[in-house]
């Protein structure tokens, strides 16, 4: 029995000592990183920018791998049973933190299936009108929804993406009734909120300014604490009167549990170091789009604050997935 326990803490001291090495020595060979998303979007972007400026730093590449589905469940499932080697991770956006309260039976445990990498950035929210919506700003949109309740509607990019649970979050706030009409995707809300078959819609700045500037809608306000530069002069919904109003979806760093603490500080560094890059900094912010970089215990921490929050704003709204 006592040859059992030294064999068995023989074996505890050579795999400590292995992992050690190994986190020394990483990397080696090319990396993945799997985003649950189409390309072109907000995730795949944040992706490839950071991506890009850490794997020249690094001396490996990162292979960019879309795996699309079931709100970001089929990509963030096959990061969560991969193996904490340091040669995969994933990015995640704010609906991660919205699946596990929409979704009670996912394929993988949010809180003990990852490492929780870094906070890459945050985008806040702008909600834009319709030309013809009579409404010029928050306050007037408030009115008329109130003097046409259910009668008014809005799109989202899906049910349980930030720019639906924003709204249900404005809806409970004010104290009005809209109708939710979900897309697969941003493009198709933005299509028909410019065309007028929707009222109103809320999303990331940078796509949606570019139709505010041409003239094929209307900027009502920007859902964080300070005006955005991006968004021009569009005021914020604290400005008028929505107090402490903010709201944004955000992108981050992700690979399963076990990866060891070397190579999570490393590439959270890495990271770090990538969103201070000026020309990086001035790209992501011409959109809106704030840089941050964070620690490991940082993002994880920020993930499970906003569970709790978007849990409370599901839950009011009696939110359900068909």
């Amino acid at each position: 029995m006592k040859s059992l326990v030294r064999a068995l803490g023989a074996l505890v001291i050579i795999s400590a000592c292995t992992t050690a090495a190994s986190a020394q020595t990483w990397p080696t060979r090319p990396i993945r990183m799997i985003v649950p998303y189409t390309p072109g979007g907000y995730t795949d972007m944040m992706a490839r920018l950071v991506s890009e400026k850490i794997a020249a730093s690094l001396g490996q590449s990162i292979v960019i791998e879309n795996k699309p589905g079931a709100n970001a469940q089929i990509g963030t499932d096959i990061v969560a049973k991969a193996a904490p080697d340091g040669y995969t991770f994933g990015t995640v956006i704010a609906a991660h933190s919205v699946n596990p309260t929409l979704h009670p039976k996912l394929p993988y445990n949010t809180d003990k299936d990852f490492t929780y990498v870094s906070l890459l950035s945050v985008a806040p929210l702008i909600l834009i009108a319709t030309p013809s919506l009579p409404a010029k700003n928050v306050k007037e949109f408030i009115a008329l929804a109130k003097a046409k309740p259910g009668q008014l509607n809005f799109a989202s990019s899906g049910v349980g993406a930030a720019a639906h649970l924003t709204m249900e979050m404005f809806k409970n706030r004010e104290g009005v009734n809209l109708q939710h009409v979900p897309y697969k995707g941003t493009a198709g809300a933005l299509q028909d909120t410019v065309g007028g078959q929707i009222n109103v819609m809320f999303d990331i700045i940078g796509p949606l300014m570019e139709q505010v500037r041409a003239g094929n809608a209307r900027a009502l306000g920007v859902a964080s604490k300070e005006r955005v530069p991006a968004a021009g002069d569009t005021p914020t919904f604290i400005e008028q009167g929505v107090t402490d109003f903010v709201s944004g979806t955000w992108a981050g760093f992700i690979a399963p549990a076990g990866l060891p603490k070397e190579i999570a500080d490393r590439m959270s560094a890495e990271a770090k170091k990538a969103l201070a890059d000026p020309d990086l900094r001035k790209k992501l912010e011409a959109q809106g789009i704030v840089p941050m970089g964070t620690s490991p215990e940082e993002f994880r921490a920020f993930v499970g604050e906003e569970i709790a929050r978007w849990k409370q704003v599901i839950t009011a709204a009696n939110i359900k997935i068909e």
